[in-house]
């Protein structure tokens, strides 16, 4: 373990920076989530953008920093992919955060927002 990983593990255990992480790649989970299901379909977000009824400028914002993303843009972004929303409330002792040991695969689980078939 390095000083970089060490570093990580002991601000983790400050639960209010953790729920800021897990906050944050919560978000950035739904915008990846949403560009893996467009290119899966082999789409460009312009025709992902017509087929939503919106801009392909608000596309490339929501796949790259999905903050404050409205339910209803979900849903037709959703529905435009061909897919529904499930949203899963989990109890917060099931919250679970790993920091993977290379500093860009850090990963977290907490309540899922899913777009699934």
């Amino acid at each position: 373990m390095n000083r970089l990983d060490r570093y990580i593990e002991r601000q983790m255990r400050d639960t209010e920076i953790r729920d800021l992480v897990e906050k944050e790649v919560a978000a950035l989970q739904v915008g990846i989530q949403i560009a893996r299901l467009r290119e899966a379909l082999k789409m460009n977000q312009t025709q992902l953008a017509a087929r939503a009824g919106m801009n392909a400028s608000k596309i490339s914002k929501i796949e790259s920093s999905p903050k404050n993303v409205t339910l209803n843009t979900l849903t037709r972004l959703a529905l435009a992919l061909n897919r529904r929303i499930e949203i899963d409330f989990v109890p917060v002792g099931e919250r679970k955060v790993a920091v993977a040991r290379n500093r860009r695969d850090t990963v977290a689980h907490k309540g899922r927002i899913a777009l699934a078939r």
